[in-house]
C-alpha cells in the first residue's frame, strides 16, 4: 500500500514496485484517512491486507504520525502481518529519530523509492 497525497510520487513508486515483479497488487491511497478507512473496512478480509505500507509524513488532514497513532489501535494479529515504512522527502534527523521510536514503524526511507531500496526492504522483512 502506498499512502501519499502526491499523485506523481504514487505513480513513480507504483511503477518502481511493479518493475520488481515481486508484488501481486498495489493499493494506492492519497490520504491517511482513506488508508485507515480501507484497513478498518477490510479488517476481516485477509486477502485485502497489505503486507507492506509505505507512508508519507507530510499530508493534509491526517499526517503520517497521526496515521501511526490510529494504526496502533488496529487488531494486533492483523498488524503483525503488515510492515509500515515511512517514505518521505525529509532528511531531518528528528523525523528519522521519531520514526525509529514508533513501534509500528519498521523503517524510514527517503524518496524516491528505488528498486534497490524496495528489494532491500523485502529481504529484510520477508526473507524472500
Amino acid at each position: 500500500m502506498l499512502i501519499d497525497d502526491n499523485p506523481d510520487d504514487n505513480f513513480i513508486h507504483e511503477r518502481v514496485i511493479n518493475r520488481t515483479e515481486r508484488v501481486n497488487k498495489i493499493v494506492v491511497m492519497e490520504s491517511a484517512e482513506e488508508a485507515l478507512s480501507y484497513l478498518k473496512i477490510n479488517e476481516k478480509n485477509l486477502d485485502k491486507n497489505p503486507n507492506m505500507i509505505f507512508l508519507d509524513i507530510n499530508m493534509p488532514g491526517m499526517n503520517g504520525w497521526e496515521f501511526l497513532e490510529e494504526y496502533e489501535k488496529l487488531n494486533v494479529k492483523r498488524k503483525a502481518k503488515m510492515v509500515v515504512v515511512m517514505l518521505s522527502t525529509s532528511f531531518n534527523p528528528a523525523d528519522q529519530e521519531k520514526a525509529r521510536a514508533i513501534k509500528a514503524n519498521k523503517g524510514f526511507v527517503t524518496k524516491p523509492l528505488t528498486t534497490t531500496k524496495f528489494n532491500e526492504l523485502l529481504e529484510k522483512h520477508f526473507k524472500t
